[in-house]
């Protein structure tokens, strides 16, 4: 090789390594802002009140939303018992037992539907289930977050599969079990720390949404009243709150904001802990 070039990869890779790093420096940069601000907006109106008390008719100071963190809490948890099944089933039937051209197809399906903007989902949601039901309602809001939920949990949990070494397999199968008995008993006990944390991301990447719950859940500040009621959300309550006159709501909104990005902080965090546990195993 020449001396010009050598000199030209050289540079070359220099340059390359240097926007590289000026990427990463910028993306940095961008969330220690997004969450400095959110800290230094939210934190200051965190108190008891906040989660111990309802929201306040309007004109009226104090209050919380308690009301908005139990109906998060019960909306998250009725997508996930409704999207649980069905995404690990799916990423079990794609790793396992489906042929490579249906497998591919589901596979298709299932990246073009994490690819499909949430308000999409939402409208979906209000068609099928709200206009027919002729109510807002959590069951409906919560099934909106279930459909975002599948893709993630259906290839994150394939993929978790696949990396489970098929003479794991092969020896489940040669003492005469069943395949689907090996799944159960083998494949999936060796990769369920992958398949936790599919979940926990699938979680967090519901726990924020708002344009599916505009569409479905409407909102309400008197709590859970049943699965066929409108409920309120955090996200919903930050979205109303931001969008309005008043000081003191603004100021609920932030710190809502900040009660959502540590929760969601404390997720990943969680997901990291898991995943380097796994690595030195």
């Amino acid at each position: 090789m020449s001396e010009y070039g050598y000199l030209r990869r050289k540079w070359t890779n220099r340059v390359m390594l240097g926007l590289s790093g000026g990427a990463v420096g910028l993306a940095t940069i961008i969330l220690v802002l997004i969450l400095g601000y959110t800290l230094m907006h939210g934190l200051s109106f965190i108190n008891l009140n906040f989660f111990t008390q309802p929201a306040t008719p309007v004109g009226e100071l104090g209050g919380g939303m308690r009301n908005e963190i139990i109906g998060t809490l019960i909306l998250v948890g009725i997508a996930s018992v409704i999207a649980l099944p069905v995404g690990l089933m799916t990423g079990i039937f794609l790793s396992e037992f489906g042929s490579p051209r249906v497998a591919s197809t589901v596979r298709f399906v299932a990246d073009i539907l994490a690819g499909v903007p949430s308000i999409v989902v939402g409208v979906f949601a209000y068609a099928i289930l709200v206009r027919p039901m002729h109510s807002y309602s959590a069951i409906s809001a919560a099934a909106a977050l279930a459909i975002i939920m599948i893709p993630i949990l259906a290839r994150t949990a394939e993929e978790s599969l696949r990396l489970v070494p098929n003479s794991m397999r092969e020896a489940a199968l040669a003492l005469g079990i069943t395949r689907w008995r090996s799944v159960v008993s083998v494949v999936i006990p060796g990769a369920l720390t992958g398949i936790i944390t599919g979940i926990m991301l699938a979680v967090a990447r519901i726990a924020g949404e708002t344009a599916p719950l505009i569409f479905t859940a409407l909102g309400s500040t008197f709590g859970f009243d049943g699965l066929l009621k409108p409920i309120g959300a955090l996200p919903l309550q930050i979205w109303h709150y931001a969008m309005s006159a008043y000081p003191d709501w603004q100021q609920q909104a932030w710190a809502a904001a900040f009660l959502l990005v540590l929760l969601i902080l404390l997720i990943s965090i969680t997901v990291r802990l898991i995943a380097g546990r796994k690595q030195t195993q």
